[in-house]
Parts: C-alpha cells; structure tokens; sequence
C-alpha cells in the first residue's frame, strides 16, 4: 500500500498540535485542503486515525504508529529546507579553500578557526598548492578561492584578484643566530651558513635564486627540505640554517620568539597576497563569507605586521 509523505506529515503535525486548525497553520496551510487530506489518507487505510470525540485529537493506536512516520518525514523536510535557507545566505555549506603551504599553515588556518566560530555550520576544505596549481584548481572548479601571492596587480584573464597583504619575503633565523650580533650585514655572509630549501615553484624558490644571483654563488648548502611550517621552524630553531620566509609568517610566530628576520633587504620583486577566484561565475555565498572574513582579519593585522616590519633595522 502506498502511502502519500504528504498526508503523513499531516497527520503529525495535527496530532502535535492537537488540532487540525493548530497542525493546518504550522505547515502553512489551509484548514479544509488539511482535512481532506486526513480523511483521504483514512480512506485510503480503511480504519480510523483518531479517537472519536477527543478533544485535543487523539489517535488511534494505528494512527499513532503512522504519525511516528510522519514525524520523520517532517523532520527530514524542515532540515532539508534549513539546509537550503543556509545555503542561500552562505551560513551553511562547503568552501573549498586553497592557498600557498606556509602561509596558509601560519596565517589562514587560524583565521578559518575564527570563521567556524562564527558559523559553525560551514564547512571548510583546506588544500596547498603554488600558484599555476590554484589557478589549474579554480578553473576546474576544485576549490572556491586561493589565497597567492602576485607580483601584479592584474590577474590573469578570467580571475579575479583581491589585495589582502603586501607581499614580502625575508631571510629567517632562529633568535640568538651568530649573524645577529654582527654590525653590520651583507649577502657574503649567508655563504657560510646552512639552508633549508624553498618549497619547489614558489616565490620563495625564485628569491632565494635571486639572491644566489646577487652574491654570484652557483649554489649553497642546503641542508633540509620538505618540511611542513612547524617541521622547519623546530628545525631552524635547533640550528644556524636560514630560510626565505614570508615576513607575515614569521609575524605569526613571535610570540613563541623561536625565529626572527635576519635584517637583511634581499632582492625580489613587488608582490602583494590576496585571494583569487574565477571571475564571471556563480559563486558561493559561504565562500563570500569567508573570503569576506580574512579580508576584514587581515584588515586588523596589516597595520600590526608593517609597525613589525619598520621596527626590523634592515641592511644593518
């Protein structure tokens, strides 16, 4: 016997109410379109779903087991229309996030922690990547936004790109490094000293060639690669190995006061980080929130990060 969902979910929600009237104007209906859909699903039944003469309504032992149903089928439909309601103001949903290791490891994260707080009912799938991977990632619609960093201001034909942080990398040692105590740096002096290797295809691969390039070195002695952020910092705060970090990454972490800037300008290129998303596209209100959120966050650190930067003494 098929029965309709409909007329189960009306069944609940009068019994709930213990009207008709009562059940009628929780599902937004109309009194009699209710109760010819009762007698209708009794009909269809043959035997009654409520006690004759109770008042609030009460069911039959048949009817209340078809009601139990019912309950089900209307609590599955008001999710379903939560899930929906949610995913047209963005406050419900997936947002597939990608952006470059390290940055994302010591800035994003906590800022998507921030944003769950906020909605908890969001979703956020983390990836990395360099920038030809994100932007291969956007365009096949792999993920929703890319945190990179650009050395433009235009973005490619079909993206477009939001300015969040102005782009610099700098020279990292652990705090206490000997390079600190002298008077007076120049590149020569990295020569001597232990490395740990640049993710492949980022910018920070292409500055560290830049300054090989400046001092005429064909190469340096790289001593660790591969790590993730915290795998390098413990490395680099046990040894005398530099690295080529964002400066916004080594602002996240001084507070532990592990690793520092060695004051020393590096040639590079002017890049600014942003999020870049493909342009001309439906997009994801969820996505909008978030990307709305790590421009307002960014927003309140990016004055913090530039009075960190002016008190750093480079070329000292």
């Amino acid at each position: 016997m098929k029965l309709s969902e409909s007329h189960l979910m009306q069944l609940a929600a009068v019994l709930d109410a213990g009207s008709i009237s009562g059940g009628a104007a929780n599902l937004g209906l109309s009194q009699p379109s209710v109760s010819r859909a009762l007698a209708m699903l009794e009909a269809r039944i043959g035997e009654p779903l409520f006690v004759k003469g109770k008042r609030p309504l009460q069911a039959t032992a048949l009817g209340a087991q078809i009601a139990a149903h019912g309950r089900v089928i209307l609590a599955a439909s008001r999710r379903a229309s939560d899930t929906v309601k949610g995913f047209m103001t963005g406050t419900k949903g997936l947002v597939r996030i990608g952006g470059v290791p390290f940055f994302m490891d010591a800035m994003i994260s906590r800022m998507v922690a921030e944003f769950q707080n906020l909605e908890p009912d969001v979703t956020v799938s983390q990836s990395y990547g360099n920038l030809p991977d994100l932007t291969a990632a956007l365009q096949n619609d792999l993920i929703d936004l890319a945190i990179v960093p650009l050395g433009g201001p235009e973005a490619a034909a079909g993206f477009e790109f939001t300015e969040i942080l102005a782009g610099r990398n700098i020279v990292s040692c652990r705090t206490g490094h000997p390079l600190l105590r002298k008077p007076r740096l120049h590149i020569s002096d990295l020569a001597d000293c232990p490395w740990v290797a640049p993710l492949p295809g980022s910018p920070l691969m292409s500055d560290l060639h830049s300054i090989l390039l400046a001092h005429g070195m064909s190469e340096i002695n790289i001593r660790y690669s591969g790590g993730s952020l915290m795998s390098v910092i413990n490395y680099m705060a046990e040894t005398n190995a530099l690295a080529v970090l964002p400066f916004s990454v080594v602002f996240a972490q001084r507070k532990e006061n592990r690793i520092t800037v060695l004051p020393l300008e590096i040639p590079q290129p002017g890049r600014a980080l942003g999020i870049l998303r493909r342009a001309g596209v439906p997009k994801s209100l969820a996505a909008d929130r978030l990307a709305a959120h790590v421009i307002r966050a960014f927003e309140d650190l990016k004055h913090l990060i530039k009075r960190h930067e002016n008190a750093v003494i480079w070329g000292r």
